[in-house]
């Protein structure tokens, strides 16, 4: 059967992205994904995306800044979504009154449409109860809150976790570093996500591994003394790693004691916890300096190259030299 040339060459239609603002939204989240989306159009010399912007209601919403939006939508008479996004706010919105929200959130679920949460988005998601099962994130400051009022879900401390249809980011422009993931994973591939950084100005699309800077007193409180002294204690030797024991014995505890403590409270092992610290530092080094990686390996404690390439590899995905190479491309 021979096709005509016209439906041969139509392009597939642009996905449609629901951002539910919620009052006091914040702007740089939404502005760095609903900008990402564009400037992906627009190195795609198509269009890709549709945003639109949901609220409770059809009256405008006040960001945290004092701005005002017009939504383009309400919950009641939203189009079909490709993914939609919940746009938190700040302070933190805990869900009082927000039974539509959280239902209609239910809806989407059930009609399978991808969802996610901007900073403290993800609150709302988890208080829908659909975090369950899922790997999510938000902000640093909203970590304990998250984990406080919902034990059964797992928190990480990520920039942002693409985890099968749940999208979330701590906010602030890790909606931007999310949105190039999604564009390279799902749409437009990793070329035209390249081409979006540019556009964006952005030096280097982080990954999903990227953790954010999250205060120690944040993730511990100041009840886990022995916890904290003993992270301080390995993030002054990155260079020449101390042995469990002598960790342990710098701070009067059991190297069992000490075990429960990082499973507990950092959920990994010392040894991974540490490795993960040499490892940051090691990419802190191949990324904002010209050292070479043999020496980038010596100085985070790494006893070969080989080894190290080895290490770095398994936890950030590509090589040293290949992380480097990439970083030059943006």
């Amino acid at each position: 059967m021979v096709h005509p040339a016209s439906a041969i060459l139509t392009p597939p239609r642009a996905k449609t992205f629901g951002f539910l603002v919620l009052p006091n939204f914040t702007t740089i989240g939404l502005a760095s994904a609903v900008e990402t989306l564009r400037m992906a159009n627009l190195a795609a010399h198509r269009s890709l995306y549709r945003s639109v912007l949901i609220a409770a209601s059809q009256a405008p919403v006040m960001a945290s800044n004092g701005m005002r939006i017009l939504p383009d939508h309400s919950i009641t008479d939203a189009p079909p979504l490709d993914a939609l996004f919940v746009v938190g706010a700040n302070p933190i919105d805990r869900g009082r009154g927000n039974r539509p929200l959280t239902d209609w959130l239910r809806q989407l679920a059930r009609q399978h449409v991808p969802l996610g949460g901007i900073c403290t988005g993800s609150y709302l998601l988890a208080k829908a109860d659909l975090l369950k099962g899922y790997r999510c994130t938000i902000h640093w400051e909203d970590i304990q809150a998250l984990q406080e009022h919902f034990p059964g879900i797992v928190i990480s401390s990520q920039l942002f976790e693409l985890d099968r249809d749940r999208y979330t980011c701590s906010g602030g422009v890790a909606a931007m570093d999310m949105m190039l993931q999604l564009v390279a994973r799902e749409d437009g591939g990793q070329e035209i996500a390249a081409k979006a950084a540019e556009l964006l100005l952005c030096d280097r699309m982080r990954g999903e591994r990227e953790r954010q800077r999250v205060p120690l007193r944040t993730l511990l409180g100041s009840a886990q003394p022995k916890l904290s002294q003993v992270v301080a204690i390995m993030e002054a030797n990155l260079e020449e790693p101390l042995g469990l024991e002598e960790l342990a014995s710098l701070n009067e505890v059991t190297v069992r004691q000490l075990e429960r403590l990082f499973h507990k409270y950092l959920q990994r092992t010392p040894s991974q916890y540490y490795l993960e610290l040499r490892l940051s530092r090691a990419r802190e080094l191949l990324l904002r300096s010209d050292v070479q990686v043999r020496e980038v390996a010596l100085a985070c404690g790494f006893s070969s190259p080989a080894h190290f390439s080895k290490s770095y590899s398994r936890f950030f995905g590509l090589s040293p030299l290949g992380e480097r190479r990439q970083a030059s491309l943006h």
